[in-house]
C-alpha cells in the first residue's frame, strides 16, 4: 500500500488542499487576507488557496515528524531574513498561522495532542487514524501521476 511518505510533496499537497477545503472545517479566517506568512516575507501571499495549501503542508509535516510542536513547525516554514548590508539570518514563520491551522485540524479530527505515559507532559501533535487514512488515500490517488514523472517510484 502506498503511504504519504512514498509520494513527492508537489503531487500530494494540491490534491490534499482541495480535499481539506471540501471538508469545510478548514476555513481561512478574515485576518488571513492581510497577514504575511513570516517576518522574512515582504508581502502577503497572492495565491487564493494559500490557507488550504498551508494546512495540507502542516498536516504532512505533522505526519512526517510527529510528535511536533508549533515552534518547530514555524522554523520549518521560516526562511532567510533580508537585513540589508548585513548577512541574512534564519527567521521562523508565523506561529499564529500554524497554531490556528493546527487547531482547525484538531477540530476536523485529523490531528491530536500527544502526551507522555502519565498524561502530564505535552509532547506535541501527531496524526489520528483519520488523518493517516486521508494522507494515505490521497497518496494512493496521486501515485499514477507521480509515476509518469518519476518512474523510479514504481517500487512503492
Amino acid at each position: 500500500m502506498t503511504t504519504f511518505h512514498d509520494v513527492p510533496a508537489n503531487f500530494l499537497l494540491p490534491v490534499l488542499a482541495d480535499k481539506l477545503a471540501a471538508n469545510g472545517k478548514i476555513v481561512r479566517p478574515e485576518w488571513a487576507l492581510h497577514v504575511k506568512t513570516g517576518v522574512h516575507r515582504e508581502r502577503p501571499p497572492t495565491q487564493e488557496n494559500w490557507w488550504d495549501m498551508r494546512a495540507a503542508a502542516v498536516l504532512r509535516k505533522v505526519g512526517m515528524n510527529a510528535p511536533i510542536g508549533v515552534n518547530h513547525l514555524s522554523q520549518m516554514f521560516g526562511g532567510p531574513r533580508d537585513r540589508g548590508s548585513s548577512p541574512n539570518r534564519a527567521k521562523a514563520g508565523s506561529r499564529h498561522i500554524i497554531r490556528t491551522v493546527l487547531q482547525q485540524l484538531e477540530e476536523a479530527g485529523l490531528v491530536e495532542v500527544k502526551t507522555n505515559v502519565t498524561g502530564t507532559v505535552r509532547l506535541g501533535r501527531g496524526l489520528t487514524a483519520e488523518g493517516q487514512k486521508l494522507l494515505d488515500g490521497v497518496a494512493h490517488e496521486v501515485l499514477p501521476q507521480a509515476l509518469e514523472v518519476a518512474p523510479g517510484l514504481a517500487k512503492y
